[in-house]
């Protein structure tokens, strides 16, 4: 199958290895991968906070650079709750026909990168190799937007030599939220701690998740606390193989 990768601003900019670890394992499923350079942002980050004429032009910017794709693959449930939730009511408020048809026609072919190999490839093991412990925490988007259940959990069960541990609370908000934790610092930071004392009950050497938002939210907290615990993308994990760790 022929992919194109959105890798996300986000991404792009702060979690580079992320989308590198995208196209590896769609590669070694045998799938090609096309990245459109003329790619941006989805517009979440000004939907979200109040620039919503802003964000408009951005939805015929994603229709234009991915209108031939046969999948998108998108390594963050935020943003593909984003185009999901709001993409069809703001083509409809451009109020641009052809474009309410293209977003239509699109939207059923973006997929969150782990959605995309359980219900679009309809896979769980994908050769992965990952010799550590590790807790998965599941995040708001991804939880309640896109309904990604435990299919996350299960490619993650699926990976050789991994000691996969429960954490309490997977369905407890880290209290991220993009600018809710700028404008509600206090009650993030409960919510964060939390999330992180959960983390370290595991006993786990990494948390990983479907968005690098919830994990630098994370991980903030994990390294100010000096627990040495890191923080990984699942892409991440999944893209390790037995050669990779000798």
């Amino acid at each position: 199958m022929r992919v194109s990768l959105f890798i996300t601003c986000y991404n792009d900019t702060l979690f580079p290895e992320t989308g590198k670890s995208v196209v590896k394992v769609l590669e070694r499923l045998g799938h090609t991968v096309e990245f459109p350079a003329g790619q941006t942002c989805c517009g979440q980050m000004h939907y979200n906070t109040g620039y919503q004429s802003e964000a408009m032009p951005l939805v015929q910017r994603f229709v234009d650079q991915f209108r031939e794709a046969e999948a998108v693959v998108v390594p963050s449930s935020s943003c593909v709750a984003m185009m999901k939730d709001h993409y069809p009511k703001m083509a409809a408020e451009i109020g641009d026909a052809k474009l309410i048809a293209d977003v239509d026609a699109l939207l059923p072919r973006v997929y969150e990168f782990s959605e995309f190999l359980t219900r679009g490839l309809g896979l769980e093991d994908v050769g992965a190799y990952y010799p550590h412990r590790v807790t998965y925490h599941a995040s708001c988007h991804g939880l309640r937007n896109l309904e990604l259940g435990d299919g996350p959990l299960r490619l993650l069960k699926a990976v050789r030599g991994i000691d996969l541990v429960p954490l309490e609370g997977l369905e407890q908000c880290c209290g991220f939220g993009g600018t809710f934790a700028v404008k509600n610092a206090d009650v993030s930071s409960a919510m964060l701690s939390e999330k992180t004392t959960a983390i370290l009950n595991t006993k786990a050497e990494a948390c990983t998740a479907c968005d690098n938002s919830c994990l630098m939210h994370i991980q903030g907290a994990l390294h100010r606390q000096r627990t040495g615990v890191k923080t990984v993308h699942l892409a991440e994990i999944l893209a390790g193989d037995e050669g990779a760790a000798r």
